[in-house]
C-alpha cells in the first residue's frame, strides 16, 4: 500500500492523499448504522416505531464510540509526534498502549452493557413500545463492542502512519458486508430489527480483523498487547493519551448527553413521532458531517508530524487548506438543507406525517451550520498540538455548557415546546465555534511564529 511522505511534497497534496480515502472510509462508515435505519424504516407495520427505538440507543452507541476516542484519538496525535521528531521507539510504545487499553475496555463495556441495557434504555426516555423494539438491538449491537472498538480505536493509527487508503479498505469491507447482510437478515430471513444489529457486528468483526492484520504484518509499526514487564515504563504514555483522548471522548460523550436530553423533551413536548423527528435529523446530521471529519481528521497527522519536527510553515499551511476546505463545504451543505430538505428525509423514511414535521426541524437545527466548521478547525489544532487544556474546554462547552441548559430553557421557559430543542443546536454552533476559532488563532499563531525563531 502506498505511503503518505507526510515530511516532503506539498500540504494540499498531502492533505487530500490524506483526507479522500478517509471521506470514502467515513461515508462508507456510516453505512453500518444509516443503512440499518434505512431498511428499520420500512419492516411493515412497525417501522416508524422500530426506528425511534433504535434512536434510543444512539446515546450507548456514542458512549462506545467516546471511548474508541478517547484512546485511538488521543494517542494517533502523539504516535504522529513522536513519529516527526524520530523517536520510534516511543511511537510504538504509544500504539501498543492504546491498542491494550482499548481491548480491556471493551471487554468492561461490554459486560456493563449487557447487565443495565434494560436500566439504561429507560433512563434513555424509551417508553414500553420502544423498549420491546430497542432492547433487542442494543443486546445484540453490545456484543460486538470489543470489534467495534478495535476497528474504530486503531484506524487512526494506520492513517498516522500514511496509510489512508488502508484506513479506508478496512472500514469498506466492513461497510459492504452490512449493505449486503441487512436484508437478508432483516428480511429474507425475517429476523426484523434483531437482524439489522445481527449484520451490523458482523460486519465489525470483519472490520476489526482486516485493521489488526494490517497492523501486526504490514505496517511500519507491529501491533501487540503490552507484556506485564512493559506495563509501569507504559504508564506515562497512558496518561498522556487519555488526557489528549479526553477532549475526543468528552465530544462523543456529550453527544450522548445530548441525545438523551433531546430525546427526553421531545418525548415530552411532542411525543414519540417526535424522537422519530429527531433520529432523522441525526442520521441526515451523521451524512453531512462526515466530510468535515474527513477534512480535519485527514490533516490533523499532517499537522501532529509537522509540529513534532518543527516546522511551523508546514503547520500553518495545512491549518489554511483545512480550514478553506471545511468551510467551503459547509457553506455548500447549509444552501442544499436549506433548499432541498425533503430528498435528506425521504433517505430514511416515507411516512408523511413524519416528514411533514422532520422538515421545520431540520431547516432549523442546520441554520448556522457553517459555524461548526470553525469548531472543528479549532479542535483539530488543539488535539493535534496536544493542548489539552484547551480542547477538553471546547469539547465542554459548546455541549454541556450551551446546547444541554438550552434543550430545556428553550422548549419550556420560552416556550417553544418541540421547536426548542432543535434551536439550541444553532445556538451552541454560533456561540462554541466562534469562540473556538478565536482562541485558537490567539494561542496557535503565536506559537508557530515563535518557533520560526
Amino acid at each position: 500500500m502506498k505511503q503518505i511522505d507526510f515530511e516532503n511534497g506539498t500540504i494540499t497534496q498531502n492533505i487530500f492523499m490524506a483526507a479522500i480515502p478517509m471521506l470514502v472510509a467515513q461515508v462508507l462508515s456510516l453505512l453500518y448504522n444509516i443503512v440499518d435505519r434505512i431498511y428499520i424504516a420500512r419492516i411493515p407495520g412497525v417501522g416508524t416505531t422500530a426506528l425511534g427505538a433504535v434512536g434510543l440507543c444512539f446515546p450507548v452507541i456514542m458512549i462506545i464510540t467516546a471511548f474508541s476516542n478517547l484512546f485511538g484519538s488521543g494517542g494517533a496525535p502523539l504516535f504522529s509526534i513522536e513519529r516527526g521528531r524520530g523517536n520510534l521507539e516511543n511511537a510504538g510504545r504509544i500504539l501498543n498502549t492504546s491498542f491494550s487499553m482499548l481491548a480491556l475496555a471493551s471487554i468492561v463495556l461490554t459486560l456493563a452493557g449487557l447487565i443495565f441495557a434494560r436500566p439504561i434504555l429507560t433512563l434513555f426516555g424509551a417508553s414500553a413500545d420502544a423498549l420491546t423494539y430497542a432492547y433487542p438491538y442494543l443486546m445484540i449491537y453490545l456484543l460486538g463492542t470489543f470489534p467495534s472498538m478495535i476497528a474504530t480505536g486503531m484506524n487512526p493509527f494506520i492513517n498516522a502512519q500514511g496509510y489512508a487508503t488502508t484506513g479506508m479498505l478496512s472500514v469498506a469491507l466492513g461497510a459492504v458486508a452490512n449493505l449486503i447482510l441487512d436484508p437478508v437478515f432483516i428480511f429474507v430471513l425475517g429476523l426484523g430489527i434483531r437482524g439489522a444489529a445481527i449484520a451490523t457486528i458482523l460486519s465489525q468483526f470483519l472490520s476489526a480483523a482486516f485493521v489488526l492484520f494490517f497492523l501486526h504484518f504490514r505496517a511500519e509499526f507491529k501491533i501487540r498487547l503490552l507484556r506485564r514487564t512493559e506495563l509501569a515504563a507504559c504508564i506515562r504514555y497512558a496518561k498522556n493519551i487519555v488526557s489528549l483522548g479526553t477532549a475526543s471522548f468528552i465530544m462523543q460523550l456529550t453527544n450522548s448527553l445530548v441525545s438523551i436530553c433531546c430525546n427526553n423533551v421531545l418525548a415530552d413536548t411532542g411525543g414519540d413521532l417526535y424522537v422519530s423527528v429527531m433520529t432523522i435529523i441525526s442520521s441526515v446530521r451523521q451524512m453531512v458531517d462526515t466530510p468535515i471529519f474527513a477534512i480535519t481528521e485527514g490533516s490533523s497527522p499532517i499537522i501532529s508530524y509537522n509540529y513534532g519536527a518543527r516546522r511551523p510553515d508546514r503547520v500553518r499551511k495545512a491549518g489554511i487548506t483545512m480550514g478553506i476546505l471545511a468551510l467551503t463545504y459547509t457553506a455548500i451543505m447549509w444552501c442544499i438543507i436549506s433548499l432541498f430538505p425533503l430528498p435528506l428525509i425521504s433517505i430514511f423514511s416515507s411516512d408523511t406525517s413524519l416528514t411533514a414535521d422532520a422538515i421545520p426541524a431540520l431547516k432549523l437545527y442546520f441554520a448556522a451550520f457553517i459555524f461548526q466548521a470553525l469548531q472543528y478547525i479549532g479542535q483539530t489544532f488543539f488535539k493535534s498540538l496536544n493542548k489539552k487544556k484547551q480542547a477538553i474546554f471546547f469539547s465542554l462547552l459548546r455541549k454541556v455548557i450551551i446546547v444541554v441548559p438550552l434543550t430545556y430553557l428553550f422548549p419550556y421557559a420560552f416556550g417553544m415546546g418541540a421547536n426548542g430543542v432543535f434551536m439550541a443546536e444553532p445556538v451552541s454552533n454560533v456561540i462554541g465555534g466562534t469562540l473556538c476559532f478565536v482562541i485558537m488563532l490567539l494561542t496557535i499563531l503565536p506559537e508557530l511564529k515563535q518557533m520560526e525563531r
